[in-house]
């Protein structure tokens, strides 16, 4: 039997219409056309990056690493290009009080260090090496950063999306959880922030984990990260 979006008992409350293959194979195919012209903007938009003036800086500036302090020249490590994110860091607290996402890649303070090298929390900077020259080439902050994240992306491609507040969703669609965050507040609309804790209560604080880790059977939190009490 053939299945149609006219048949009222094929739907699904808040839920796509349900369709027999070669109706959705249709739709699929009409937005792939979409798809591709967004991929090749894309790429478009990729090639003007490249083609961005850059702003030289001062290679000998020092950040402070787990050894002390470097010039940041020595960040690439003899390389020629540079990608730095700037995240928060509470102060005072061991590596498994801060983020997990933040906090996973070597590190270098640049508290009180010049914009160019330091620049302002939750930007991504790229940067150049020419020999002992270095070269500021693009900056993003925002929903810029989400190419961090890969799972948004992954996201993006199911039927409830990220279950973000500000996500344009069919009527009926199930609504977002509620949270609290020091992000938003009590209450908020879950964002790329949803945690949970093992009960899958969306929540923020000790007892809670990126929600995608609560999919493996026996995840419990992580206690501790290196050597325990140690930190920066």
């Amino acid at each position: 039997m053939t299945t149609t979006t006219d048949d009222p008992t094929s739907g699904l409350p808040g839920r796509p219409p349900v369709v027999d293959l070669a109706t959705w194979q249709t739709a699929r195919d009409e937005l792939l056309v979409r798809e591709k012209a967004h991929t090749r903007e894309g790429d478009a938009i990729a090639a003007a990056r490249r083609r961005l003036p850059m702003v030289e800086l001062d290679g000998t500036v020092e950040v402070v690493g787990p050894d002390g302090p470097v010039p940041f020249l020595d960040l690439f490590q003899g390389r020629d290009e540079l990608v730095v994110y700037k995240h928060m860091w509470h102060d005072g607290a061991p590596h498994q009080g801060q983020c997990e996402g933040c906090t996973t890649q070597p590190w270098y303070s640049v508290r009180d260090v010049e914009a160019l090298v330091g620049g302002a929390m939750g930007y991504l900077t790229c940067f150049l090496r020419d020999g002992d020259r270095v070269f500021l080439t693009y900056s993003t902050t925002g929903r810029g950063n989400e190419p961090v994240n890969g799972s948004l992306g992954l996201l993006d491609m199911t039927p409830y999306g990220r279950r973000e507040a500000w996500e344009n969703n069919p009527e009926g669609w199930p609504e977002a959880p509620q949270a609290d965050s020091p992000v938003g507040g009590h209450g908020s609309p879950i964002c790329w922030y949803w945690r949970s804790d093992a009960d899958g209560n969306a929540t923020w604080g000790p007892t809670s984990r990126p929600v995608p880790q609560w999919t493996r059977p026996g995840a419990t939190p992580v206690e501790t990260l290196g050597r325990h009490g140690h930190h920066h």
